[in-house]
């Protein structure tokens, strides 16, 4: 039986630009892609494009 680790994600993992600066849509692609690159699979997600940046949450999983 395969056996998972489960990590939650969210729009605060993403570095910015500053203190008040949104994420852009690359930054999160590119946070996303370092994770997928260590064998991290996006299994659900809530994401939202606001004025000014994106916001999300997710899970993540990863087999052990």
């Amino acid at each position: 039986m395969k056996k998972y680790l489960y990590k939650v994600i969210d729009t605060r993992d993403v570095e910015t630009a500053g203190l008040f600066k949104g994420r852009k849509r690359e930054d999160v692609e590119s946070y996303l892609n370092s994770l997928g690159a260590s064998g991290w699979e996006l299994v659900n997600v809530d994401f939202r494009e606001l004025e000014g940046g994106l916001e999300f949450a997710g899970v993540m999983k990863k087999e052990l």
